[in-house]
């Protein structure tokens, strides 16, 4: 069986060279000429851990810049195409709707299966499907539960794989596909389209509010006198099973790419359906005010005006993505309120900030460690 898949960025190439490595015919696109050219020459640039082992190791995998070739050759086609956020939170699948078009110009798509990788609205695919039924095409959602940084790692240790559709011989093959690749085994979540989709959103709106918990009870304890004891008292609330340890410890809030937009989708689709109050939008309201939390306290415990600290500014050490970055909000804010902040991430951070920091901040930006016998405060969290 050959397998395509539409938008290999940095989600799409992982699973690509994941499924290519447990045995599959790959055969990827993407839009970015270059990109496809150095993917076929098994070159890739990027931060994301073994992916460049992967591809230099692979032998089944052709990059191309024509979507209707993925189409015409393969049997199950993924999409990982870009689907940002709207004003209102909600998530525009203008792209998503290009891949359905695609498949309505292709000859002979009957039997063919579209997977729908990529963060949707409940009850987008099933719209897709309304579209696509009359060409014999199934539609699937398959989204992926993963962080930046360690994508590879979190496609081969999922918690829980989730596939919404009614084709059920393709879920079963999604399932036998899932099993090669995963090095756990994978638990199988399989539902409808619309289901899954809200189960996507839902999933990391939980975490989000766990998050928020955790530095909700920080705060207290902080302006109880008791910050000393944080660490001790979420462990102890997080031994009791009902709640666990994951995600609950105090420090920055969320950021990255995923959680703060799908918490917001989440919010954007209760507040569609007349749930006007939400957790989404009480825990993205919280995140904005835990980063003025943090800035306050860390101005408030700088008593000799000293420098600042940061040993990365990324929203996650390690990667080199700033999408709604605390850390990097909260340098930021330091420098406005005239402080020196001396900043050391790797490099490609580093090239993304420098220029703009240098210009609006002047010397009192400094990039790497601290010379040695100059006291700093660091942001430790």
């Amino acid at each position: 069986m050959k397998i395509g898949l539409i938008g290999a960025g940095r989600l799409g190439i992982c699973l690509a060279l994941l499924m290519e490595n447990a045995g599959y015919d790959v055969l990827v696109s993407d839009i970015r000429e270059d990109y496809v050219e150095n993917l076929n020459k098994k070159i890739i640039q990027t931060a994301e851990p073994h992916v460049a082992e992967h591809l230099k190791e692979s032998n089944n995998i052709v990059a191309t810049t024509n979507n209707k070739r993925v189409i015409e050759e393969c049997n199950i086609i993924f999409t990982l195409v870009a689907t940002p956020s709207s004003p209102d939170g909600s998530y525009d699948v203008s792209s998503v709707w290009d891949v359905v078009r695609d498949f309505q110009e292709s000859p002979n798509v009957e039997g063919k299966t579209l997977v729908v990788g990529c963060t949707t609205n409940p009850g987008d695919c099933a719209r897709f499907q309304e579209q696509l039924k009359s060409y014999g095409v199934s539609v699937v959602y398959n989204p992926e539960f993963i962080a930046q940084g360690s994508i590879i790692k979190d496609l081969t240790h999922a918690d829980m794989v989730l596939i919404g559709g009614e084709n059920e011989q393709v879920m079963d093959l999604l399932s036998e596909m899932y099993k090669k690749i995963q090095v756990t085994k994978p638990k199988i979540s399989r539902m409808s389209t619309t289901a899954a989709e809200l189960v996507k959103l839902a999933v990391n709106c939980y975490l989000t509010t766990k998050i928020s918990y955790a530095n909700m009870v920080g705060e207290v304890m902080t302006m109880a006198g008791l910050e000393d004891e944080i660490e001790t008292v979420l462990n102890a609330i997080g031994n009791d099973s009902r709640v666990g340890t994951k995600y609950l410890r105090y420090g920055y809030g969320f950021g990255g790419p995923c959680l703060p937009r799908d918490n917001r989708s989440f919010a954007a689709f209760a507040k569609k359906l007349g749930l006007t109050y939400n957790l989404g939008e009480t825990t993205d309201n919280f995140n904005y005010e835990h980063a003025k939390f943090l800035r306050n306290y860390f101005i408030k415990k700088n008593k000799e005006s000293l420098p600042f600290y940061f040993s990365y500014i990324s929203y996650k050490k390690g990667t080199d993505i700033l999408t709604e970055s605390q850390q990097y909000i909260l340098c930021q804010d330091l420098l406005d309120q005239g402080y020196t902040v001396y900043v050391d991430d790797i490099d490609s951070i580093i090239k993304q900030v420098k220029s703009n920091l240098t210009e609006w901040y002047g010397d009192r930006i400094k990039f790497g460690k601290p010379p040695e016998g100059v006291k700093t405060i660091a942001i430790n969290l």
